[in-house]
């Protein structure tokens, strides 16, 4: 790679995270955005985007302390790369002098010629102070768990025996779980598939479905991907269909259902129920939902409406099953999606237990006596988890019908036998 494209990725990345946090955008969606990188600059592209945000907090403090003045409100772009000059320092294989002269390089990529000596001197004068600055850095807790102050104090108070390990694993890179189609084939085979084509993985102690590989790989490497013999999917997630307890014939909602990876793994466990009906109130989401189940082969029924509003969309006809994955905070997938540190606020969790409780109120008439209703979230705020279902409970018997068990739940940190972190509950109607 030439100084010139090195100057070019770094100068996107700047651009890229710029705009994540300036304008409130997930980086998912401003990566979609973006120009295209060339082959060859792609990985790195996504390294800086991912590992500027995972560390946001502690580079926005270092950058605090290297400037001798902050850089002006308005120059976001500017501000970005000067972080992802030093996220590349500390965590890329790239020899100093190089990631230093990229990085001057992406200034005048920027249009900033006039910053190329600003950036030299900050990112020069951090190799000189690095063991000072880490020093100063013991008592900034934001800095040194690089994570906003209200979440640390979320997460000390609701998690006081665990908060540092799900902040040591929040700032990992995520693993790449994959999600064995049982029409297919089995676990058991396709790591035999894998192995023949030179790919680490191995299988998990639970769900039977899911196998971990060693590396993350592109999914247009992975060996039947395209003839829908598996998907990308964490292991956490995979979860949901067993704890459904599906039986042939049964009638299954999975309201909020886009992507689809839940919808998708219901029926490739239990290909005999009657109908698995998928809502969600984005189109172009239950768009991808569709293109999922033509991979797979599998056919549902997908539906194109608000999933707390059912007297829209449903045809008065009861679920034996019911998945309820409620849009959620996300704090438990923090790992694979670190741009949720600087864009989730502590208002943000009362305002998703509010729509949780309108879906879960909605959704509980649809439930036939019997049945199960699965709630799940990928968040570890005990508000919009165990705080929903208690609410549930109670209110159960005005809605239609009491709840006949106390319900049954598990939440799992994140990094917990490698997974992210996410909730469950199930709660069975009377009869």
């Amino acid at each position: 790679m030439t100084m010139a494209q090195g100057a070019s990725v770094r100068a996107l990345a700047s651009r890229i995270n710029a705009r994540v946090v300036r304008e409130g955008l997930s980086l998912e969606t401003v990566l979609r955005q973006s120009e295209t990188p060339s082959p060859r600059d792609a990985s790195l592209l996504r390294a800086l985007c991912f590992g500027t945000l995972r560390w946001h907090h502690r580079l926005q403090w270092q950058a605090s302390q290297l400037l001798t003045k902050p850089v002006k409100r308005g120059d976001a772009e500017l501000a970005a790369l000067i972080r992802v000059g030093l996220y590349q320092l500390q965590w890329l294989r790239i020899p100093d002098h190089a990631a230093v002269a990229a990085s001057v390089g992406a200034a005048e990529c920027l249009g900033r010629a006039s910053a190329k000596g600003l950036v030299n001197a900050v990112l020069r004068r951090f190799l000189r102070e690095r063991q000072e600055l880490n020093r100063r850095m013991v008592g900034v807790s934001e800095a040194v768990t690089s994570h906003p102050g209200w979440m640390l104090e979320r997460l000390k108070t609701e998690w006081p025996a665990k908060w540092r390990e799900i902040v040591a694993s929040n700032n990992e890179p995520p693993p790449m779980w994959l999600r064995v189609n049982a029409r297919r084939t089995t676990t058991g085979q396709y790591l035999a598939t894998l192995s023949e084509a030179g790919i680490a993985g191995q299988s998990a102690e639970e769900p039977a479905s899911a196998v971990l590989l060693a590396e993350p790989q592109a999914m247009s490497t992975l060996p039947g991907f395209a003839d829908g013999h598996v998907s990308v999917q964490d292991a956490a997630a995979q979860l949901a269909a067993g704890l459904l307890n599906l039986k042939p014939s049964m009638r299954v909602l999975d309201a909020c259902a886009a992507p689809g990876g839940k919808s998708a793994h219901i029926l490739e466990s239990c290909p005999e129920i009657n109908e698995l009906v998928a809502v969600d109130r984005d189109a172009d989401r239950l768009a991808v939902v569709d293109a999922e189940f033509e991979r797979l082969g599998l056919t549902g029924t997908l539906i194109h409406g608000d999933a707390a509003a059912p007297a829209e969309w449903w045809d008065e006809r009861p679920f034996d099953r019911i998945l309820v994955d409620a849009p959620c905070s996300a704090l438990g997938v923090i790992r694979r999606h670190p741009d949720i540190k600087v864009l989730r606020r502590a208002e943000d969790i009362g305002r998703s237990a509010t729509a949780q409780r309108s879906l879960l109120r909605g959704l509980w008439p649809l439930l036939a006596p019997g049945g199960r209703l699965l709630y799940s979230t990928c968040t570890t705020s005990r508000e919009e988890n165990q705080k929903q279902i208690e609410l549930l409970i109670e209110e159960a018997p005005a809605i239609h019908r009491p709840v006949s068990t106390t319900g049954t739940s598990r939440q799992i940190l994140p990094g917990e036998a490698n997974m992210d972190g996410f909730y469950y509950a199930w709660v069975e109607k009377a009869e």
